[in-house]
């Protein structure tokens, strides 16, 4: 019988692939063929259609804060005014207890802001007095911040009598106002010493710091991460301080920036009392203090600490609102 299987012509290889040695487009030689080319395909990176950066908390708490463009302002000229306060009394030519021979002039070259009856360059006063005002304000936010956020820990997660017992105290101080019983401490201690003023005021303002911390810790010790940490034998005191005030940050600084701005103003009425910072010091309460005698006929004595005082108070508000939207859980999620 005839043999009928097709065969290779000559100068071919098998399977009609060509003669033997010659690579087909495209291939290449495989080891232990004897050259024989096996069709590959062209490698090429994986190139991904959608791709999403993958953003921490604190970026996207960054990025929503930047959003909020008069938060953005508020920060720019609140730090002017600290840097100016802590480094412009160094470059000013004049020192704030500085006596020139100009006596009641008003705004000039020389004297931007003008001088007092004395001879006091104004802005050198307004300068010394901000720096004072501005480290009173931020002791308080430290001291009343520190010890509010303890406290509303300590009572939101042991609840019980200790929360009972802590709130009841809490509340029973923030019925008495503010005000008196700042002026009443500061009488009693004894005014002048800007620190002392400094720990009087922050003993009356940690209340509504530690109720907002004393909420938060409700919510939180219910979280599953608690359960989880108290599984595998975390003690109370860990717990509190490595997981829950962690997850209560913001609140946190957005009632410490509000308390920066009452600090300030609860410090202007305790000068303007004169149960404040007293001279040969100064601060922008007693600069408004003793320049509001003469407002009608020496206006830059009065309105110029004053302006600086609302500046400061109403930039620190706005700072705290950007925050505050910063560290909204509920805000969408910034992708891009």
């Amino acid at each position: 019988m005839a043999d009928t299987t097709p065969q290779a012509r000559s100068g071919e290889g098998p399977r009609g692939e060509g003669p033997p040695g010659e690579l087909p487009a495209g291939g290449s030689p495989v080891p232990g063929t004897g050259g024989t080319a096996v069709q590959t395909e062209p490698s090429s990176p994986v190139e991904r259609e959608f791709t999403v950066a993958a953003r921490t908390q604190t970026q996207m708490v960054i990025r929503r804060f930047l959003a909020h463009r008069l938060a953005v302002a508020s920060l720019v000229i609140f730090v002017i005014i600290v840097a100016g306060s802590l480094g412009g009394a160094r470059l000013w030519k004049y020192n704030y207890a500085d006596i020139t021979r100009e006596f009641s002039t008003p705004p000039s070259l020389a004297h931007p802001f003008g001088t007092d009856d004395i001879g006091h360059d104004t802005l050198a006063q307004v300068l010394r007095g901000a720096q004072k005002s501005v480290q009173v304000a931020l002791v308080v936010a430290l001291l009343a911040t520190s010890f509010g956020a303890v406290l509303g820990a300590v009572a939101g997660y042991y609840r019980g009598v200790i929360d009972s017992l802590l709130m009841r105290f809490t509340d029973l101080v923030l019925t008495i106002p503010l005000l008196a019983i700042a002026g009443l401490l500061a009488g009693t201690i004894g005014g002048g010493d800007w620190f002392v003023i400094a720990i009087v005021i922050a003993s009356v303002s940690w209340m509504s710091i530690a109720r907002v911390v004393r909420g938060t810790f409700l919510s939180l010790r219910e979280k599953e991460f608690v359960d989880a940490a108290r599984a595998l034998g975390a003690t109370d005191r860990r717990i509190i301080f490595r997981h829950l005030l962690p997850n209560a940050t913001g609140s946190i600084i957005v009632n410490a920036t509000i308390t920066v701005a009452v600090a300030i103003l609860v410090e202007t009425a305790l000068t303007f009392l004169g149960l404040g910072i007293r001279p040969p010091d100064t601060s922008l309460g007693l600069l408004v203090s003793t320049g509001q005698q003469a407002a009608q006929t020496r206006p830059w004595l009065f309105y110029f600490p004053g302006l600086v005082i609302i500046m400061i108070a109403l930039t620190v508000n706005f700072i705290g609102d950007g925050l505050r939207d910063a560290f909204d859980p509920t805000q969408t999620r910034v992708r891009a």
